[in-house]
């Protein structure tokens, strides 16, 4: 059986809530090898999603990155908790 985009973007949050759980109880005391394997899931699952929709890593992260400068200018929003359409 072929999973669906839904059930691998239900997998990408799965295993980054696995992530999360090597941090539940120390932001110091952690196993890196143990983070590395989680991480690593989270990749794994992303990279399907990307393959599955045709989509280029590098296109949507500077894509968002864009549309992050024109919501967040630097002069306005460095050291500011406000959300874009406080400012």
């Amino acid at each position: 059986m072929k999973a669906t985009d839904k059930q691998v973007a239900k997998s990408i949050m799965i295993e980054a809530g696995e992530l999360l759980e090597c941090f539940q109880w120390s932001d110091e005391d952690y196993d890196i090898e143990h983070v590395k394997e989680e991480l690593a899931d989270v990749l794994i699952y992303c990279q399907d999603m990307l393959d599955r929709l045709g989509l280029d890593v590098d296109e949507i992260v500077n894509a968002k990155m864009d549309r992050n400068e024109m919501k967040y200018p630097v002069e306005k929003a460095k050291g500011n908790a406000k959300k874009y359409d406080e400012f």
